[in-house]
């Protein structure tokens, strides 16, 4: 364990320093082309919750105030502030929890720092596409670096990608501003001072949980414009006595994280793309399952079974699966017993696999069967681990045990394989034709060539409007 010691100088302003130096100019060409490709798996993601539970009543909460504004409602097609725009696209990318994850730091990236820029961005209207890029990569990398340096924040019931995606949204906004070294540090700063987020909404299966990112990009695009206008923002807001290392973290920080080999390593190198729609933490159960249907065994074959996880992963997603649930998606998002047993019955894992009629139907009862254990010989805070071992009826004892997980850097999805999922969620989403999403998609694969960012928006509402479900 590494532990922070109060007081140790000037680790944000640092940061800032580091931050304010880099530039597209700066991002090897296998980053931009990542970061393109996660752009494109999130405004796919964005189109894909058209219909997610508690999307249309936040768009109402929203908008009952507002009448329009400077930034667009990707769901709705509706102008409205940008911090409102941000708060609402960014729930709108975690709603279906389909969105990537650096999975050793345990937050999601995407769905906090896109939706903060492109709010900025549409209120600027003369951003250029490398711009556009160059602030996306600078808030990632912020998202990583604090997540991987706060490394057991999930464990103390925090919720980092609402709590950490703060600050990393306004280090995004404020490379988008072109803020100086002061400014963003004032600007992260100033997103600390509104930092939130917990883990009880996923104990409780509160559809607070999709919304926590949109909290995050929201408090992000204020601060900056603050800092952007001379508001000040406490200095030491990671290393002060109530800083975030002290404070929040308990002194459990590996603060060299942040600065280190910054602008020459990237660590959205390490993000990983999600082949299906729950928490990542159920990925490898997911596989496991297709596994065992691919030797011919069914739910009907099985008396009892065991699910094996890392201790952080259990205290996640290891609940009895309960058909009853009064919120059953969040539930069964966040359900390791539900995730395998969908898996073994319908040989796939898509966004119909969590509504409440699949979740609740008797050919998956099964779930229940399940008890999920923590697994002494996995590491505590791991994420790709998992073992299911299964009782069936005719005596037998199977078992099976994962060490990888599809979608990470050792094991990615394939550009196709990228493409299709982004034309099946605006398909689910929006009804789109095929046409409107090859647009979109070649507009944000070359963005890096894009004078202005202002087609970005309008091929993204074109697949909107064009589509069935519009």
């Amino acid at each position: 364990m590494s532990m922070h010691t109060p007081g140790t100088p000037d680790i944000g302003r640092r940061l800032a320093d580091d931050l304010a130096r880099l530039s597209f100019e700066d991002l090897p060409p296998d980053v931009v082309q990542l970061t393109k490709l996660f752009t494109l798996d999130t405004l796919g993601v964005i189109g894909g919750a058209a219909k997610a539970p508690g999307m249309a009543e936040l768009q109402a909460a929203l908008t009952e105030w507002e009448a329009n504004g400077t930034s667009t409602l990707l769901l709705s097609g509706r102008m409205a502030n940008p911090v409102t725009a941000a708060l609402a696209n960014g729930a709108a990318a975690h709603s279906l929890d389909f969105d990537d994850q650096h999975d050793p730091a345990r937050v999601h990236v995407f769905c906090v720092v896109l939706p903060a820029v492109l709010a900025a961005l549409e209120a600027e209207r003369k951003i250029s596409g490398k711009d556009a890029l160059a602030a996306i990569a600078v808030g990632v990398e912020v998202f990583c670096r604090l997540g991987l340096a706060c490394y057991n924040s999930l464990g103390k019931g925090w919720h980092p990608t609402t709590a950490l995606g703060t600050i990393s949204a306004a280090a995004a906004v404020a490379k988008l501003y072109k803020l100086d070294a002061e400014k963003t540090l004032h600007a992260m700063a100033l997103a600390f001072v509104q930092l939130s987020g917990t883990t009880q909404f996923i104990a409780d299966g509160a559809l607070a949980k999709r919304i926590g990112p949109g909290f995050a990009a929201r408090s992000g695009v204020l601060a900056a414009q603050m800092a952007r206008h001379g508001v000040t923002g406490p200095w030491r807001f990671l290393e002060g006595k109530a800083g975030l290392f002290e404070l929040y973290e308990r002194g459990e920080v590996r603060p060299e994280i942040l600065s280190d080999g910054i602008g020459e390593i990237w660590r959205v190198r390490e993000l990983s793309m999600k082949p299906y729609p729950c928490c990542r933490c159920v990925h490898t159960v997911i596989q496991i399952a297709l596994d065992y249907r691919a030797e011919g065994i069914t739910g009907a074959h099985i008396a009892s079974g065991t699910i094996e996880l890392s201790e952080v992963n259990r205290q996640i997603v290891g609940s009895p699966f309960d058909q009853d649930h009064h919120n059953p998606v969040v539930h069964a998002q966040f359900n390791a017993a539900y995730a395998f047993a969908a898996a073994l019955t319908d040989g796939k894992v898509t966004i119909p696999t969590f509504t409440p009629g699949r979740i609740r139907a008797p050919d998956v009862a099964f779930g229940s069967l399940f008890e999920t254990i923590a697994a002494a010989d996995m590491e505590p805070t791991a994420v790709p681990p998992a073992r299911v071992r299964l009782h069936l009826k005719d005596g037998r004892t199977l078992e099976r045990t994962r060490w990888t997980m599809k979608g990470a850097p050792d094991e990615p999805m394939s550009e196709e394989e990228v493409f299709a999922k982004f034309r099946a969620c605006l398909e689910h989403g929006f009804g789109t034709a095929p046409d409107d999403a090859t647009a979109l998609q070649e507009q944000v694969m070359r963005l890096d060539e894009a004078p202005t960012t202002r087609d970005l928006i309008a091929l993204f509402l074109r697949c909107r409007q064009n589509g069935r479900a519009a």
